[in-house]
């Protein structure tokens, strides 16, 4: 059985402004992934019969309209998985005490806006390290989708962050280990360091190419199209899993009120038009090569269960 599981971090637009080391919006645009981006997710789920996972940020539900946006995903058979309280990119600096509040209060906000206690983690900027794997396997969490064994994504970010700090800008994102580039591509129990394997907890690897490890996920293929994005998923095809990761603003674009950040990031100057014919043509190409498309709960169970090789 070939699986392709689909999900989407739920980040909200101030991260981004904190990307870029720029102010803190202070406008609607603030709240335009619970807005606007889940309604076009889940619309795009329910045309193309993808079951996605949304991994939410647990302070964004103090808001009712945010946790009634997360149940209407859950009627349309979308899974919510964790992605921390407060989305700090230097999660694993915190310490181990900060790091288990962060983790927990995550996952009990979302039980709180849902009802259901979620099962998965996904850490902000990708970024982990064995401490946070060994509070993850503590509190009994069924998988974790962090790591990105990716060069050009890592040489992408350094490089993008060294010219904001020459620019007089700090972004907030940080710099994983090198290390983990030498992370497996496919699903894999995690050992000590996490990037080699083990008899630990679950890793769904965010998806690379073969061969070059190219970066395959919701940047990627809505910056380069549908050609670029097919050619992408047929580089991935005949792997057991596919691991597809979005982000609510794959979904947004300038017209929707992020002008002022359009100047900082290329890919929010792409129409959501094009955007999601980039992902139409991702998820077709999928689709056509024989795929069943299902949560990452869904397919932590398969994996466990031995249907799916690792």
């Amino acid at each position: 059985m070939r699986l392709c599981t689909v999900s989407a971090d739920l980040d909200e637009i101030p991260n981004y402004y904190a990307i870029h080391g720029l102010g803190p919006p202070t406008g609607p645009e603030c709240t335009l992934v619970y807005d606007v981006a889940i309604d076009r997710l889940v619309a795009l789920g329910s045309e193309l019969g993808v079951p996605m996972t949304l991994f939410a940020v647990g302070r964004d539900l103090a808001r009712e309209g945010a946790s009634a946006k997360l149940r209407s995903a859950m009627a349309a058979g979308f899974e919510i998985a964790n992605h921390s309280l407060d989305h700090r990119y230097d999660l694993v600096r915190l310490g181990r005490d900060a790091i288990r509040s962060q983790v927990v209060e995550g996952a009990s906000a979302i039980e709180r806006a849902t009802g259901v206690a979620p099962v998965g983690f996904r850490a902000p900027g990708y970024t982990v390290n064995d401490e946070l794997v060994s509070i993850l396997e503590e509190l009994g969490v069924t998988y974790d989708s962090s790591v990105f064994p990716c060069p050009a994504y890592f040489a992408a970010k350094a490089a993008a962050m060294g010219l904001m700090a020459l620019r007089g800008r700090t972004s907030a994102s940080i710099l994983d280990t090198p290390r983990v580039l030498m992370a497996p591509r496919r699903p894999y129990r995690m050992g000590r360091p996490y990037w080699r394997r083990g008899k630990g907890l679950l890793e769904f690897p965010i998806q690379v190419t073969r061969r070059l490890r190219l970066p395959v996920f919701g940047t990627t293929l809505t910056l380069a199209g549908p050609l670029v994005a097919r050619r992408l998923i047929r580089a991935c095809l005949g792997e057991p899993v596919v691991n597809l990761e979005l982000h609510g603003i794959d979904v947004l674009d300038a017209s929707d009120g992020l002008q002022a950040l359009a100047a900082h990031q290329f890919d929010v100057r792409v129409k959501v038009a094009r955007k999601l014919e980039a992902l139409r043509a991702a998820i077709g190409e999928l689709s056509r090569a024989g795929y069943v498309f299902v949560t990452l709960r869904a397919a932590a169970d398969l994996v466990e269960r031995g249907r799916v090789d690792q």
